[in-house]
């Protein structure tokens, strides 16, 4: 099968509102174990998910361009990334994941092969300190800076508004995965909440409308819509969205053994992507989460 990304003269018909260029900015892939080991001190083993299923949801659903995000069971390993960006070609970026021995050489060939972001993913360690939280910001932020990079973050609500002051005064582009990992079933003025939406209205940071089952427990995620709704009020020109595919996240109570192959979550992607448009409001809105601020972001 063609793993090639779609480059259609006219819209896909399944793609909303008709709209052509729609970025999936949040996927990972997951080749067999035998081709890309995986990282000892991982969390979790996933199961597999081939860049050729990816392509055939994409397809299914009208997305023509994808974000690659370096999932934590290769540790800072980013050969799978760079296999996965390399297979697919113009229509992919990447989110690489570096610590402090990731040399400039590394970061040389990252950015070459489409890398344009690094991700700390602090809540997969339970890493909710806000001041390690800023060091590690501070430190990845000179790193990247020569390639004009941002920073990917996966935390909470509490770190977020930890991190406020010091993510105001960066000037590194900061993107906050999967809203904040905010409590869909809280209210609106839940703690750290309106640190994000401060964050939003100041262009600061980028939210990723993604993975609401993160997020919400409820049918069809409706308590979700207005989170956001408010974040998109709140800054349009600051929000993404994402699949999460192949969706690596264990049914609640479940404690994850890294020996055991854990399934991935099921998830509609279908209705996922009728949810942000129908949360947009308005086709052009619409226009600027799918399209164009990745588009920008992700240098495309």
């Amino acid at each position: 099968m063609n793993t090639k990304a779609t480059t259609q003269a006219s819209p896909n018909p399944a793609a909303p509102f008709g709209l052509a260029g729609i970025c999936d900015c949040h996927t990972h892939v997951f080749p067999p174990a035998e081709q890309f080991p995986f990282a000892l001190g991982r969390h979790y083993t996933p199961d597999l998910a081939s860049i050729e299923s990816l392509h055939a949801l994409h397809q299914s659903i009208g997305v023509e361009r994808v974000v690659i995000v370096h999932p934590s069971p290769y540790g800072a390993d980013n050969a799978c990334l760079l296999w996965a960006l390399r297979t697919i070609g113009q229509n992919a970026r990447g989110v690489a994941v570096i610590d402090d021995a990731t040399s400039a050489q590394t970061l040389s060939e990252l950015h070459a092969t489409g890398v344009r972001g690094t991700r700390m993913n602090l809540e997969t360690v339970g890493q909710n300190d806000p001041s390690i939280a800023q060091a590690q910001l501070l430190r990845t932020a000179k790193q990247v800076a020569p390639y004009g990079w941002h920073i990917q973050i996966y935390t909470n609500l509490g770190v977020i508004e930890g991190m406020h002051d010091t993510i105001m005064q960066s000037a590194t582009p900061v993107v906050i995965d999967h809203f904040g990992r905010l409590k869909a079933d809280r209210l609106l003025n839940q703690p750290g909440f309106d640190a994000l939406l401060s964050l939003v209205r100041a262009g600061k940071v980028y939210v990723k409308l993604s993975a609401a089952y993160r997020v919400s427990e409820a049918a069809d995620y409706a308590d979700v819509a207005p989170f956001a709704e408010a974040l998109i009020a709140a800054n349009p020109d600051r929000m993404l969205w994402g699949t999460d595919w192949p969706h690596p996240f264990p049914p609640k109570g479940y404690i994850r053994q890294p020996e055991v192959i854990e399934k991935f979550h099921n998830e509609d992607n279908q209705a996922a992507i009728r949810r942000v448009v129908q949360w947009a409001k308005t086709q052009e809105i619409a226009k600027k989460i799918l399209v164009d601020n990745p588009a920008q972001l992700y240098d495309f």
